[in-house]
């Protein structure tokens, strides 16, 4: 069975989890090291023969525009993740479709490309967030993944579908492919993806794709290119925060070249 291999394109800086301690306005000053990071998942994915979606941040892109071609060039689908990863949430609607659009509009400007799909940042869309999926539907995107089926302090929809389902929006339907869950003792567990993906055991991720795989459903893995860099500068967070940021870095690499030989992955463009 194929599963999904997805990227979020963001400095480690950009997280959400960070944002008090990390203020937007000093971003252009902080530590690129994005382009290391998404090199060395490249070189994998290519001794791997794994293709991934990567969903591009505008803010970084635009600043990486030899990293987007390089993705295109291996043979990778770009997606979007907006252009500043501001919490759809928090947006009014002029300004969600403003980021939309801007970010966009980078992917388009540097690669010639139109991206088909969409990740909101911090996974902060909401089935009931119907403005935002009719201006998914006006710009383009035919999928989305960004719903969340978990319980969780930041984002989630406990009672969302854990498996792709339709969203009606201006008149047509735009696919959504919730993150990778698994049923343990009546409540969706997140897994496969991002802090999962680093904070549980490798063993633990292949049963939960193994038991994703018998119900007929493809897992969607995620990660961020900052995830495998325990090198990255430490900001003045709480340590709850710090720590979330950066269990597991160091064997993350290892643990994805793992599951890239036990599982095929494709990108969502073959799913969607």
């Amino acid at each position: 069975m194929k599963h999904i291999l997805s990227v979020d394109l963001e400095e480690w800086f950009c997280v959400a989890n960070f944002e008090k301690a990390i203020p937007r306005e000093s971003w252009a000053a902080r530590e690129s090291r994005i382009e290391a990071q998404t090199r060395a998942l490249l070189d994998l994915f290519d001794r791997r023969q794994a293709r991934a979606t990567f969903f591009i941040l505008g803010w970084v892109g635009e600043r990486h525009p030899d990293l987007l071609k390089d993705i295109v060039a291996r043979g990778h689908e770009l997606a979007s993740h907006g252009y500043a990863h501001d919490l759809v949430h928090r947006l009014t609607p002029e300004a969600f479709r403003e980021d939309l659009a801007r970010g966009l509009g980078v992917v388009r400007d540097i690669t010639g490309l139109s991206c088909r799909g969409y990740r909101a940042p911090s996974f902060s869309l909401r089935r009931s967030d119907t403005w935002a999926w009719e201006a998914l539907a006006e710009a383009g995107i035919g999928y989305d993944s960004s719903v969340f089926p978990v319980m969780h302090d930041r984002y989630g929809e406990p009672d969302a579908p854990r498996a792709p389902f339709d969203v009606p929006a201006g008149g047509r339907m735009i696919r959504e492919f919730p993150l990778s869950t698994v049923r343990v003792a009546g409540r969706n567990l997140p897994v496969a993806g991002g802090g999962y993906l680093r904070l549980y055991p490798l063993g633990v991720t292949r049963w939960a794709i193994r038991r994703i795989e018998a119900e007929g459903l493809s897992a969607v893995v995620y990660l961020h290119p900052w995830e495998i860099d325990p090198e990255q500068p430490i900001p003045p967070a709480h340590w709850l925060r710090v720590w979330r940021h950066r269990v597991g870095m160091k064997s993350l690499l290892h643990r994805l070249d793992v599951l890239l030989d036990a599982f095929e992955f494709v990108p969502f463009r073959d799913m969607a």
